[in-house]
């Protein structure tokens, strides 16, 4: 949990992004292979699956923050290779996933720190919200719009989970920092073999 603090604004950005990220990866916190890929809603959306995009994700925008370009191609195979990372294949494992989006999240949080929040960037396009020419921006803006998407992500997973067992994330999020148990909360215990456990 990011508690209150008197942080400067990078900072700030760093930890609330971080805390969204640790909300999805703690989302498979007990889980076994076959629950991480459980559909239990209406949507395709599985805990797994979140875990692959964000760190798709994840590994974009720290490449934008580092300046690296990237020349976006809207066709057929770019449409498919982003729709497949929602899901996880039949060769991938969750644990696999979550080894991947561990590397990728380290890295992204180092791209934070190193990036200037005032500095001038490119937006790339995003088709998905009827965009499709690279716009500019400052990387405060990227930045924002990283911990939105994450925010996002993790209202998902948080849903996804409680259809499955009825485990809240911020309980999961909470046991796995080592929070003690209190009159408003009680550690989740993990079966061992599972996700994190």
């Amino acid at each position: 949990m990011y508690a209150p603090a008197r942080d400067n604004e990078l900072t700030g950005l760093i930890n609330y992004a971080d805390q969204q990220l640790a909300a999805i990866r703690a989302s498979s916190f007990g889980l076994t292979e076959q629950q991480a890929r459980l559909t239990p809603c209406r949507s395709a959306l599985s805990i797994g699956g979140i875990i692959k995009h964000i760190t798709r994700g994840m590994r974009g925008a720290s490449a934008q923050l580092r300046g690296v370009a990237h020349e976006f191609v809207l066709d057929d195979a770019t449409y498919a290779e982003f729709m497949a990372s929602f899901a996880l294949t039949d060769e991938e494992t969750a644990a696999g996933a979550l080894a991947a989006f561990d590397e990728a999240r380290s890295q992204f949080l180092l791209d934070m720190r190193a990036a200037d929040p005032e500095a001038d960037a490119m937006a790339p396009p995003a088709p998905w919200a009827g965009i499709y020419e690279p716009r500019p921006m400052k990387n405060r803006f990227f930045m924002g719009h990283q911990i939105e998407e994450y925010a996002r992500h993790a209202g998902h997973a948080d849903i996804i989970r409680e259809q499955i067992d009825g485990m809240a994330v911020p309980t999961l999020v909470m046991t796995l920092e080592g929070a003690p148990a209190n009159a408003f909360f009680t550690p989740y215990q993990a079966e061992p073999g599972t996700l994190l456990a």
